[in-house]
């Protein structure tokens, strides 16, 4: 693992970016993507993150991925980190050479999915996909057990401590797992980013380098602000904006993933229709219900965001 290319990515607020598609497709629709990178990366954001569980990457084929890839990154004005999981090590490689290739500035990369692997072959995976990358660009495990093989405290740390890795984006919310991450950093160089936001005020309170995350393909401004208040120690503002989040995440939680998310992009004239499967009537109508919630929300967050701050001293 080259170190030195980690340590030049930038910690923060990383956007993990839903996927527009064509309609009645399987193929991303690369005009509307480039667009919505525009939109975000303006927010300030530092960097976005492609294909991830948010980008809903299980929907679109190798060739599909690695087209839209190519075109976003040269697009982007902030470093873009890929998602390059697949059910198998030879389609990780693939993707993660081209990735590479095309200047992405780290891989993320998941346990293998749908199947169940033992701790042992998970490891065997990881070894296997950093040494055909062969240290050419910073890999990052991504945690992401509500949907693929869990990575336990123990892998973690393990893979970790062997040097090879950049970092780990953990969605587990796990606090646990997030201590034993943590201590590791006492003998061990890595970026830690937290994946649930559920619980990011607290790890980057207490050292983690940022977040990837989803949220932030919806209202990038809310997860900047936020972290622009830890960061700056304003304790009680970065607390009501959290408390702001955790309003936000109270109504992500009650739709299939990530359809909340790109609900509320849609609010935003945010290219995202087109859903991956129709919803029952129920669930569309409370979908509707979210979006008219959202748009007289995201307004009144908006405006506390654009608050000067206070003057002290």
């Amino acid at each position: 693992m080259n170190i030195s290319k980690s340590e030049a990515l930038s910690t923060g607020v990383y956007a993990a970016l839903a996927t527009p598609r064509r309609l009645n497709s399987i193929e991303c629709d690369t005009a509307a993507l480039l667009d919505y990178v525009d939109a975000v990366v303006q927010t300030g954001v530092h960097g976005i993150v492609l294909f991830g569980s948010t980008g809903e990457f299980v929907h679109f084929d190798t060739p599909e991925r690695m087209r839209a890839i190519t075109l976003a990154i040269k697009r982007s004005r902030v470093p873009v980190l890929v998602n390059v999981s697949h059910s198998t090590l030879a389609g990780a490689i693939y993707l993660g050479e081209h990735a590479a290739a095309s200047g992405a500035a780290g891989l993320l990369l998941m346990p293998p999915y749908f199947y169940r692997y033992s701790p042992e072959q998970i490891a065997a995976f990881y070894s296997g996909f950093v040494r055909a990358l062969a240290g050419s660009i910073p890999v990052f495990l991504y945690n992401l057990p509500d949907f693929t093989n869990r990575l336990s405290a123990e892998l973690a740390v393990s893979l970790l401590d062997s040097g090879e890795f950049a970092g780990i984006k953990d969605s587990s919310g796990d606090w646990k797992l997030f201590q034993s991450l943590r201590a590791l950093r006492e003998r061990r160089q890595f970026h830690l980013f937290a994946g649930n936001e559920s619980i990011y005020l607290r790890a980057r309170l207490a050292g983690a380098d940022g977040i990837v995350s989803g949220i932030a393909a919806a209202f990038p401004e809310l997860i900047v602000a936020l972290d622009r208040a830890i960061t700056s120690s304003q304790l009680e503002r970065a607390q009501r904006l959290d408390h702001r989040l955790q309003e936000f995440l109270t109504w992500v939680n009650k739709f299939p993933a990530p359809a909340a998310i790109r609900q509320a992009a849609i609010a935003r004239d945010w290219p995202l229709q087109h859903f991956a499967l129709p919803f029952d009537e129920d669930t569309a109508a409370d979908l509707i219900a979210f979006q008219q919630w959202f748009r007289t929300w995201v307004s009144a967050v908006l405006a506390e965001i654009n608050e000067p701050a206070p003057v002290t001293g």
